[in-house]
């Protein structure tokens, strides 16, 4: 029996207040620090340990199961004291005084390991606003009635079905937005949409009694955020008021982004509608990408744990995730942390997987965000500190707890996690065949696109259908070309007579060289109108379908050089131009297999890859690949030509088999890469990484 002597009295500061009934149905009191404003909520148990407090801890346990229907053992009591110990709630002494004393004496922001473990997440209060918010709640009253509420939801509705019947010009509009000058349109909507969103909560708050105590800026991996410390919410007794308050911000958001989605579509073109495409842009991408995933500390993670009336989410999945690892693959007798029914049990602890998972990709961006937004020795380290610290050392942690504990495990399995490491390894270090994805366009290997020759008369035009090689597909004429022939004509003529008549003059010989030279002239310029002439018939280079001619030309229509008549192709024989980045480049070479899927087709087409190109492309020739008309490829307007963002290489690609319809096609493609080491390919990407930045 444990007859250690408990901590000190509690803190004469905190507050204690009763709370709702827990998931269990017991009930709940909340203590509020002071201090640091934070609340620590407790249960039946707790709250009886506190009126009896201090003490020794079998004598409590003693005290409260005669006095109460609990059956506590001195074990549980010792673990709160343990608790009110580490968050500093009871009076300080001994070992708890001494960590206190070098806790105050430690420079603080002042050392450099401050920085290295706050530089992810820093918060500076700025304003105290409960003044404000005490006048400002009362005069917002008209907005929670349930009239608003309809309002906005019908307006919202509205404005969603309007965008739809006109969603290409949305989209357009917004990539068309990303220059220079959207960009700051996009950040000050963002500003606006924050601040409205961190005032949502603080009115709601306000309304329900809890005291905003401070608002301020919040600086995510140096990126400012607005926040707002409601922390004082657990003084609330009911979680669905807890539940209102998590959900505030994003409810005004998304009002917000609905009655600008709204106003975009009943706005003319000008600087109001452009206003309108950035609030409901930023307000639907921000509101519904980053604010309700319950995978991070935002709001989404509040709405979930208020929804299941279960705080602290994250840290009781994760301590039972941690315990199933070490009981499922080590086979350790672990206890429980907590007892819970079987089915909640495992919903957490795939919870807990899948944030780590979620984690761990945010964690690898923001590295991968402060290398390229910082100048390059800060980003280096800032990234080696990320990589290091927030995913290197909790993975390390729990490895030394198992190389702690691994005596404890049996000796089969052992053997067993041994192989199956080994297995891993092998697996990752064997060469596998990784598919490369990318987007192409499928045409006819043979095309013969048919213009006008130069600015000219239509006089007839082949209906569309087959043709067979050398059949005239539309024929031109030119009165101009037609006078400067009878003209050319006639003074060739003329020069031919007065050379013939030379010999019977006196000198005739002499002005003999000087005309045949002229002559010689006008000869020449007869067969270059010849050969424009020969142009005014546009022939078939090959037997195939004559297309796209337009219904509307007919003979004696005047046409220009730029104007397509239509095109020929050859329908036997298809290629795909797909682009990749460069990157992947390595990774593809001729004649390997590809598969390519036309857009709303369920049929892919299999083919092989002809050649890829040395060099990148400078401009993407196909405008049906560029994402501003629904492609694949993001691009930055050069003049007349669409630039890639990106160095994308043309892959070349026959395909085996004729598509259904004889038309040019965008699709996705599928190339068989090269089969690929995990191991080495990481190696050698590490290895390039080092050798590219080591010269700063």
């Amino acid at each position: 029996m444990n007859e250690a002597p408990l901590p000190q009295a509690l803190r004469q500061d905190l507050r204690l207040y009763a709370s709702g009934p827990g998931a269990d149905g017991g009930p709940t009191w909340a203590i509020q620090d002071p201090v640091s404003n934070r609340f620590f909520r407790i249960g039946w148990l707790e709250y009886e340990c506190l009126l009896r407090w201090p003490g020794k801890p079998d004598e409590i346990a003693a005290a409260i199961e005669a006095s109460t229907p609990l059956a506590v053992e001195a074990e549980q009591v010792a673990d709160f004291a343990r608790f009110l110990d580490l968050h500093q709630l009871a009076l300080p002494s001994g070992d708890t005084r001494q960590r206190l004393l070098r806790h105050a004496r430690e420079p603080g922001w002042r050392h450099w390991r401050w920085w290295l473990h706050n530089y992810l997440f820093i918060r500076v209060p700025l304003v105290r606003p409960q003044r404000f918010l005490d006048k400002l709640t009362p005069a917002l009253a008209p907005l929670f009635t349930p009239l608003a509420f309809w309002l906005v939801f019908a307006a919202t509705l509205l404005g969603l079905v309007l965008v739809v019947r006109q969603w290409e010009h949305f989209t357009h509009s917004v990539l068309d937005s990303l220059t220079p000058t959207g960009m700051l349109g996009f950040v000050l909507a963002l500003i606006v949409s924050k601040t409205l969103h961190e005032l949502g909560h603080a009115v709601v708050a306000t309304r329900l009694g809890v005291r905003v105590a401070h608002m301020g800026v919040a600086f995510l991996v140096m990126w400012p955020m607005l926040y707002t410390d409601t922390g004082e919410s657990w003084r609330l007794r009911s979680h669905r008021q807890r539940l209102a308050i998590s959900l505030a911000g994003v409810s005004v958001e998304i009002i917000l982004a609905g009655l600008a989605t709204l106003a975009w579509a009943l706005l003319d073109e000008g600087a109001l509608r452009q206003a309108a495409l950035y609030l409901a842009t930023t307000g639907w991408v921000v509101s519904l990408a980053l604010n309700i995933s319950p995978f991070m500390r935002f709001d989404g993670y509040f709405i979930l744990s208020d929804l299941l009336d279960f705080p602290n989410l994250h840290e009781r999945s994760g301590a039972l995730a941690r315990i199933w690892l070490r009981r499922s693959l080590l086979g350790l007798p672990d206890a429980w942390p907590e007892t819970l029914p079987s089915k909640t049990r495992r919903a957490l602890i795939v919870f807990a997987f899948t944030t780590w998972v979620y984690r761990l990709i945010v964690f690898l961006g923001i590295a991968l965000m402060v290398y390229f937004f910082f100048f390059k020795a800060l980003g280096i380290f800032l990234m080696l500190v990320e990589l290091v610290w927030f995913i290197g050392r909790p993975v390390w942690m729990e490895v030394a707890v198992w190389k702690k504990r691994w005596p404890e495990v049996h000796l089969r399995r052992r053997q067993l996690l041994h192989g199956g490491l080994a297995g891993l390894f092998l697996l990752a270090l064997i060469p596998w065949p990784f598919s490369v994805d990318t987007h192409g366009l499928a045409r006819a290997e043979r095309q013969q696109l048919v213009f006008a020759p130069f600015p000219a008369e239509l006089v007839e035009l082949h209906a569309g259908g087959s043709v067979a090689a050398g059949a005239t597909l539309a024929a031109f004429t030119t009165p101009d070309l037609l006078a400067r022939q009878a003209q050319v004509l006639a003074g060739t003529q003329a020069l031919e007579r007065r050379l013939a008549g030379l010999l019977e003059l006196d000198g005739g010989v002499n002005k003999q060289l000087a005309l045949t030279q002229r002559l010689d002239e006008q000869h020449a310029e007869l067969r270059g109108i010849a050969e424009e002439t020969g142009r005014l018939a546009v022939q078939a280079e090959f037997a195939g379908q004559w297309r796209d001619v337009s219904p509307l030309l007919r003979p004696g229509t005047w046409l220009g050089v730029r104007e397509a008549l239509g095109v020929l192709i050859d329908p036997h024989s298809w290629v795909v131009d797909a682009y990749v980045e460069q990157r992947l480049v390595d990774r593809i070479e001729a004649g390997a297999r590809v598969s390519f899927l036309p857009q709303n087709s369920v049929w892919a087409l299999a083919g092989e890859v002809v050649a890829v190109d040395s060099t990148g492309s400078p401009r993407l020739p196909h405008p049906m690949l560029d994402s501003r008309h629904g492609g694949g490829f993001t691009t930055q307007p050069d003049g007349r030509e669409a630039t890639p963002r990106e160095a994308l290489y043309r892959v070349r690609i026959r395909l085996h088999d004729v598509p259904a319809e004889i038309r040019e096609m965008r699709g996705s493609v599928r190339i068989a890469g090269k089969p690929r080491s995990l191991v080495w390919e990481s190696l050698k990407g590490a290895l390039a990484t080092l050798v590219r930045e080591s010269g700063f």
